[in-house]
């Protein structure tokens, strides 16, 4: 099944609770929470005070990406802050198997992301202890970036490996995803996808996201046949 998380990187943050309130209701299963640090990713975004007054208004799952050098460190806060799932990158300078004792410990979903050049192989000796891996699509840093397609091998060997070890990992890609490319990643293994501007700045979130979940769902069963 094809859960969707749309990004507040594209929402218009003078509308955020209701813009964030209008895609729930209109289907979406999570937001997803981009937080920079300036270093690891040349952009700043979202951040624990926002998210925190965020989780207060609004309930939801909030698929929290932790684009920065140090993610161990903030893990409590920004679970005390309201995360649900909180992703952090295997690139990053904190220990992998520390970051995610530390996530857990802090009662979330723990998920590692790859860089669009980071090789799959990167992620395959945390498996047994992840919730969810992201594959980055786009280079980390901004929205509205170009998908790029080079990506797909990676969630394909992703999956084959969890499949290969038997887990039921959640597979969540973030960059370019749209009505056209979504699919592909769908039949790729991906089941959790990213999508701003293609749900936020659509003229009807809801119609954007039945015929995002169409396609994939479309795709999937051609990957069967």
């Amino acid at each position: 099944m094809i859960k969707l998380s749309p990004s507040l990187l594209a929402v218009d943050f003078t509308e955020l609770g209701k813009s964030c309130r209008e895609v729930l209701a209109a289907g979406a299963d999570m937001l997803h929470v981009d937080v920079m640090d300036g270093r690891f990713a040349p952009n700043f975004g979202l951040g624990i005070p926002l998210l925190s007054s965020l989780w207060r208004r609004v309930p939801a799952v909030y698929d929290v990406h932790l684009m920065i050098e140090r993610p161990c460190a903030y893990a409590r806060a920004f679970a005390e802050a309201g995360a649900s799932l909180i992703t952090f990158h295997v690139e990053a300078e904190d220990d992998p198997a520390e970051t995610v004792r530390a996530i857990r410990a802090a009662g979330c979903r723990a998920s590692v992301a790859l860089k669009p050049e980071t090789p799959a192989e990167a992620v395959f000796p945390y498996l047994n202890m992840l919730d969810m891996v992201l594959v980055m699509s786009v280079e980390p840093g901004f929205g509205g970036q170009r998908f790029m397609p080079e990506t797909l091998k990676k969630m394909r060997a992703v999956r084959k490996e969890a499949a290969r070890r038997g887990l039921a990992l959640d597979i969540e890609v973030d960059g370019g995803v749209d009505e056209e490319t979504a699919p592909l990643c769908a039949a790729a293994g991906a089941n959790v996808l990213v999508a701003g501007s293609a749900i936020f700045e659509a003229a009807d979130p809801r119609a954007a996201m039945c015929h995002i979940r169409a396609a994939c769902a479309e795709a999937q069963r051609g990957e069967k046949r």
